[in-house]
């Protein structure tokens, strides 16, 4: 860990709902530094919390466990101004990726995505799963090969998985390729593809030759009769039981009827694959024209939830020709969560903490005893202050230790009377 500040013993702060609690952590061990009680403050005193060595007084922060985005493009990020793309819908941003991607070397693949990174760990990121895509056809794996060198530079700061993004068209070679490069896991988005079902099975194949989990883009449309989430979740359904298996964007079951988006649910809640709903780059891609014009493209959060479905929310792409915007910031997600997906504030923090650890695998991390001692802790008085001011004051923790702390200063010319 690039840190030169030893893990704190504990920690005062307000939790979601408002108390104020001490937390007590592990000495750092085998299994890391963990939450070892939690405490009402008053039971200590706010004063003795304070002044105790090596304690972190948080008590003007709202504390929720570290977030951990379930849906980034690394080597995409950052690019808009470089490649200044057309705005347009999900194949438009293809065809201006496809048009731009050979001006970049493995070295500014390596800037970009380090400095997309670090934004996110800025803000209370401390682990990603990205998508990359293969690069130019004489070096297909270049993107994968300068992630994983972002991911060894910053190791002990955030958790990076790799997902190769292989197109209908790439071979099984280069997805195996990329695998040896350093990608965890297989991807795609067979929706696209020429034999959706085909595209599917072949990198499932795959993936079930060398044992590893995936991570597909599913049904990322909002109109049409060529679902592959019922085939994804049948198939996988026998995979091992932790063995990763997820879904990504599945904008089509916004727009299933009751009934079909019932059967989809139980076959993926029996299945076990986890769901990423990916609301602002789905709210920009989709909806543009056609039948699905002006038609909101997240998935179905509640009712996936409510059929047993693990179920998180990402922020997909940032800055690129998918999308423009973005502030590498899971309270973002979480107010999208709140307006376009109807969640409640508690469960969108949910949606980018303990439930993306869940679809990624991770152990529990934040304020419950025996997690691991991973918090992301915003200036605030609540909840849903935090995530409607969205403020810039944050103190990250990774193991016990402050790997990331902003503070603001504002000055206004009023004085009250």
């Amino acid at each position: 860990m690039q840190t030169g500040s030893p893990p704190v013993r504990g920690l005062t702060a307000r939790l979601g709902d408002g108390s104020l609690v001490d937390i007590t952590l592990t000495p750092p061990g085998d299994s890391g530094v963990r939450v070892a009680r939690i405490d009402p403050a008053a039971s200590r005193g706010v004063e003795k919390s304070r002044a105790q060595e090596g304690w972190l007084d948080l008590t003007d922060h709202i504390l929720f466990g570290a977030a951990a985005e379930p849906h980034a493009h690394l080597d995409k990020a950052l690019s808009w101004s470089e490649l200044t793309p057309p705005l347009g819908d999900l194949r438009a941003a293809i065809a201006s990726w496809d048009e731009g991607v050979n001006r970049f070397t493995e070295d500014a693949y390596v800037e970009r995505a380090r400095r997309a990174a670090l934004m996110m760990l800025g803000n209370g990121y401390t682990a990603i799963r990205t998508h990359v895509n293969a690069a130019v056809a004489d070096d297909p794996t270049r993107a994968v090969r300068a992630i994983d060198r972002v991911r060894r530079e910053l190791a002990g700061l955030i958790t990076i998985q790799i997902v190769f993004l292989p197109a209908s068209t790439v071979t099984d070679e280069v997805v195996l390729a990329a695998l040896d490069a350093g990608a965890d896991m297989v991807g795609g988005a067979p929706h696209l593809a020429d034999d959706p079902l085909a595209d599917l099975h072949r990198l499932l194949d795959i993936a079930e030759a060398r044992g590893v989990g995936t991570d597909m883009h599913i049904d990322e449309f909002l109109h049409g009769d060529h679902l592959t989430i019922t085939a994804y979740a049948d198939r996988v359904a026998a995979w091992p039981a932790d063995r990763i298996r997820t879904a990504s964007h599945c904008s089509r079951l916004s727009t299933l009827s009751v009934a079909e988006l019932a059967d989809v649910t139980d076959r993926l809640a029996a299945a076990r694959v986890g769901v990423v709903a990916l609301p602002i780059t789905n709210l920009y891609l989709q909806g543009h024209d056609g039948p699905g014009r002006g038609q909101r493209a997240i998935a179905p959060i509640s009712a996936l939830r409510a059929g047993g479905v693990t179920v998180c929310a990402g922020a997909d792409n940032l800055r690129d020709p998918f999308n423009p915007l973005g502030r590498a910031d899971p309270l973002e997600t979480a107010a999208l969560s709140v307006v376009a997906a109807h969640q409640s504030p508690a469960g969108s923090i949910d949606l980018v903490t303990g439930d993306v650890r869940r679809v990624l695998g991770l152990e529990p991390a934040g304020p419950a005893v025996g997690a691991r001692a991973d918090f992301l802790a915003v200036r605030g008085a609540d909840t849903v202050d935090v995530i409607a001011t969205a403020p810039a004051d944050r103190v990250v923790i990774v193991g016990g230790t402050v790997v990331a702390r902003t503070e603001t200063h504002r000055e206004i010319a009023f004085a009250c009377r």
